[in-house]
């Protein structure tokens, strides 16, 4: 069996390149050739002529966010890894939100700002103080599109709200009512095909509202309990994905509410946490799945 892992040609850091490396020595070890190409290397070619019956491989690993290539290998019967639709619906927070807002998922009380243009931008900032009728104060502001925790503030009154979307410009975000009971503190849930393979329990010492490790939060290893692991399955499901990383929040009662998903999301602190290699689960499910379709 052939594959080929799409990574991102400009993306240049030991942490990728460590996954990256990860998932193609898992691969060795159930005799599948796994090519490692860039998004450069795969450009979409629209309108040329060229042999759709030249396959370069059985399945895509897809471990970059350039939907419109992996949009384009689907168009050409590739099995994709995970899907466009599902990467770009764990890309946008707020399509993440709206997504789940009608599978009875509990999430934050979110509202996505309305759209400007990049030419333009706000000409006036009178939503925000609907905004903050809504969701109060403290507020959590995410830049739809960003990860590690960063691109995420938290603002404590409306002068710092309007900082905060001054600075953020143009670009997409969305506002949510900020979970107290869950300052400085989330789960991992690492989910691959209909199981949650692995979990850990992330922290703050520092007084950051955030729980992140690439932000200076700590981890250790957890047991998620049953609703904890069906919310996390059940988002997974509704988004269309193979594998991800689901963030949960404890709510007043440590009832569970999804905070994030994340399509690809990196495994190396999981599996010090753990030792438990996501690569190799990863690579199993493709395994599993491309066999049973060619039955």
């Amino acid at each position: 069996m052939k594959g080929i892992l799409v990574v991102n040609a400009f993306l240049h850091s030991g942490k990728f390149d460590e996954i990256h490396s990860w998932l193609l020595k898992a691969a060795s070890k159930f005799n599948i050739d796994l090519e490692l190409k860039s998004n450069a290397d795969l450009m979409a070619e629209i309108g040329i002529n060229f042999d759709r019956n030249k396959k370069l491989a059985d399945f895509i690993l897809f471990w970059d966010k350039d939907t419109k290539l992996a949009c384009y290998l689907e168009q050409l019967d590739y099995p994709v890894f995970n899907s466009s639709r599902a990467i770009g619906i764990c890309d946008d927070k707020a399509l993440t939100h709206l997504c789940l807002m009608n599978s009875g998922i509990p999430m934050p009380e979110t509202i996505i700002a309305p759209m400007t243009f990049s030419n333009i931008g706000y000409t006036n900032y009178d939503f925000l103080k609907k905004a903050a009728a809504r969701l109060g104060f403290p507020m959590v502001v995410k830049e739809s599109f960003g990860s590690f925790g960063q691109q995420v503030y938290l603002s404590d009154s409306y002068n710092d709200l309007l900082k905060i979307v001054k600075s953020i410009g143009a670009k997409p975000f969305i506002m949510q009512k900020f979970i107290r009971t869950s300052f400085g503190r989330d789960i991992r849930l690492q989910v691959v095909g209909d199981k949650v393979i692995a979990a850990m329990y992330r922290y703050s010492e520092t007084g950051d509202f955030r729980a992140n490790i690439s932000n200076g939060g700590r981890m250790k290893a957890y047991t998620p309990s049953h609703e904890q692991c069906q919310l996390a399955l059940k988002s997974c499901q509704v988004i269309g994905l193979d594998f991800a990383g689901v963030d949960i929040l404890f709510g007043e009662n440590d009832e569970p509410i999804v905070c994030e998903v994340n399509s690809n999301a990196h495994f190396k602190n999981i599996y010090d946490c753990t030792g438990i290699n996501a690569a190799e689960a990863i690579i199993e499910h493709i395994y599993k799945r491309m066999n049973i379709e060619k039955q």
